[in-house]
C-alpha cells in the first residue's frame, strides 16, 4: 500500500508502518504549501491510496468522493510523534489479520 504523509506529520511516522506499506512525505515529494484539493489530485495521479494527516478540516473541505485515494485522519494530543505512532501501530495491529504475510 503507498501512503502520502501530509506536510504537518512527522516523517519519522513512516517507520510504524512495517512491511507490505510505501511511505512518502509531502514535503519530499515537493509538494508542500499546496491546497488540500491540489495534493489529492497529486496523491491520486501518483498512484497513492491513502492520504494520512491531522488536519481534521479535510474531510469537509473536499468532496472525498471524487478521489480514490482514502483520507486517514489521526487525531491526538498533537502532531508530535510520540502521539502519532502509537494510533498507526494500533491500527496495525488491528488490521494484521487483513494483510497476510506474503
Amino acid at each position: 500500500m503507498r501512503v502520502l504523509l501530509d506536510e504537518h506529520v512527522d516523517w519519522r511516522l513512516s517507520r510504524s508502518f512495517g512491511e507490505g506499506f510505501e511511505v512518502e512525505t509531502v514535503i519530499r515529494r515537493g509538494w508542500g504549501g499546496r491546497t488540500n484539493g491540489e495534493l489529492l489530485e497529486l496523491a491520486q495521479s501518483a498512484g497513492f491510496d491513502a492520504l494520512i494527516t491531522t488536519d481534521r478540516g479535510v474531510p469537509h473541505q473536499q468532496n472525498l468522493s471524487n478521489f480514490d485515494v482514502a483520507v486517514v485522519v489521526l487525531r491526538a494530543g498533537s502532531n508530535r510523534l510520540r502521539h502519532l505512532a502509537p494510533i498507526v501501530e494500533a491500527g496495525r495491529k488491528r488490521c494484521a489479520p487483513l494483510h497476510p504475510t506474503r
